[in-house]
């Protein structure tokens, strides 16, 4: 595997013009592979300005340390960079963030300094598509503090395609929440912002349409991220936290937030208000 050390953070402006051409029939990737490529950034410092800002649009808390959900921003131009590269098997545009998996194994202080690395593995077959991980992991020095794995889905036909659908699950009258959460665009766009990615399914009606989706829609980082503010105060130093992201949130809306006791952690969810089928489901370990 090789390694490609970068000098600074990609611009996503930059990537994300470079996503939307590939994404062009005529350019567009596809393939059966991954890029053999580790891209590194090594002593990247968070900038407490858009850390403030970050906590403030997640409704998190502004501390000495960084919520855990917040070094996907770091990684995420690294992340994009790499999934526009000439040997990426399709489109970064249009694909789908279906599973994300945050391991903490510390907290990590605002002033320290980070060593980023983003590679991509396990490229395979799913009913709706191909699925890959885009694995992101963070050291100081040389001390693993932080690693993240992000599935992402290519909608298109597969010999797993065919097989039957899952059944459908009956329609419930939804539990009174821990509380609910209100999101508009506004929200969204200062969230694009401030985590540098505007996919135009987040920020553009006409490019949300593009992509099948009637209006625009929400992060599902941002709610990942504000799914947390549940359980505050009461994540441990090594934590696990596991996104599984259903329907997507279009925007404005409001959701139910649930947080529920496990015997070793919590179980989170966002759901419908009317319906109560899952934005979110998640366990935090």
């Amino acid at each position: 595997m090789a390694v490609v050390e970068l000098s600074s953070r990609p611009s996503t402006l930059d990537v994300y013009s470079r996503a939307v051409l590939s994404a062009l029939p005529v350019v567009g990737a596809s393939g059966d592979s991954l890029p053999d490529d580790t891209l590194v950034l090594r002593g990247l410092r968070v900038d407490p300005d858009n850390l403030a800002g970050y906590t403030k649009v997640c409704g998190l808390r502004f501390g000495d340390t960084l919520p855990l959900t917040y070094p996907f921003t770091l990684t995420f131009p690294l992340v994009m960079k790499l999934m526009v590269s000439k040997g990426f098997p399709f489109p970064a545009v249009g694909s789908v963030h279906a599973e994300n998996v945050i391991e903490q194994l510390r907290p990590v202080s605002v002033t320290e300094p980070l060593d980023l690395k983003v590679h991509a593995e396990n490229l395979r077959e799913h009913r709706k598509g191909l699925l890959v991980d885009l694995v992101s992991e963070i050291s100081v020095g040389r001390e693993p503090v932080w690693r993240q794995t992000s599935s992402f889905l290519h909608q298109q036909r597969t010999s797993l395609s065919d097989q039957p659908k899952p059944e459908p699950k009956a329609e419930e009258i939804p539990p009174v929440p821990t509380s609910t959460l209100r999101v508009d665009q506004k929200t969204i766009d200062r969230y694009a912002s401030i985590s540098g990615d505007r996919n135009p399914i987040h920020v553009s009606r006409l490019g949300a349409k593009a992509f099948g989706f009637p209006r625009t829609i929400a992060h599902g980082m941002w709610s990942a991220a504000a799914a947390l503010r549940a359980v505050e105060g009461r994540i441990p130093s090594h934590a696990t936290y596991s996104v599984r992201f259903g329907k997507p949130v279009l925007l404005p809306a409001t959701v139910n937030l649930y947080a529920e006791r496990a015997a070793d952690g919590w179980d989170l969810a966002l759901r419908n208000p009317k319906k109560g089928y899952p934005h979110l489901t998640a366990t935090l370990r």
